[in-house]
């Protein structure tokens, strides 16, 4: 096992769809109870649809979904998408990665952990309150506090908690470019829903395997 990695980090700042849970499935129901509300729209919101597009801003998300859309149009879409999001997301939840939960205890133990995720304001919460995840995190930034790219939070994840040596771990090559971007290293969560061919400083099969990476 390479253990090239341990010791070199202080921090952890993790992705959230796709690193820690999967809620594709959920948010596709939540969507398509949305796009029912208006007239305009007739159109099909699956899992893999969701899966995607996910990494994107959410700004970003629904300009790719609904290209044909008016920019009117597109804003009403969203917000109802984002309120059926979270309201069903709050009885429902995701899907944990198996053994999250021991495995952040474990890593809370030897490094600072946080959040960064391209997701709207109250999404994280929701994953951290329906699961218990309050004391494992130090500290979370999305895309909808201030709307801005993943490389920045990253950066003011940095700079406001004083990190020396973060490593960002993500699934997406928008999350390896986020990262790269903000001079943090990158591991690769090859089990989530993208692909990153290279460039990484390791590759988690598993979330579990990170105990053994870290």
């Amino acid at each position: 096992m390479d253990t090239s990695l341990k010791n070199k980090f202080d921090s952890i700042i993790f992705d959230l769809d796709g690193t820690l849970w999967d809620s594709t499935a959920n948010v596709a129901l939540a969507w398509q109870n949305a796009i029912a509300k208006v007239d305009y729209l007739n159109e099909e919101m699956t899992v893999e649809r969701v899966r995607s597009i996910t990494g994107m801003t959410y700004d970003s998300i629904f300009d790719k979904l609904f290209p044909t859309l008016t920019i009117d149009q597109r804003k009403e879409v969203q917000k109802l998408c984002a309120i059926s999001e979270l309201e069903i997301l709050h009885t429902k939840g995701g899907e944990l990665y198996p053994q999250l939960e021991e495995t952040l205890k474990y890593l809370g133990t030897k490094y600072k952990l946080y959040i960064v995720s391209n997701c709207q304001n109250g999404y994280i919460e929701v994953f951290l309150d329906l699961n218990n995840m309050h004391p494992y995190f130090l500290a979370h930034q999305c895309f909808g506090t201030k709307g801005n790219p993943k490389a920045d939070n990253i950066k003011d994840i940095v700079n406001d908690h004083e990190l020396k040596a973060a490593v960002y771990v993500g699934d997406t090559m928008g999350d390896y470019n986020a990262a790269t971007q903000a001079g943090v290293p990158f591991i690769f969560a090859s089990y989530g829903f993208g692909v990153v061919p290279d460039g990484m400083a390791a590759t988690a099969d598993s979330f579990s395997s990170l105990v053994e990476l870290l």
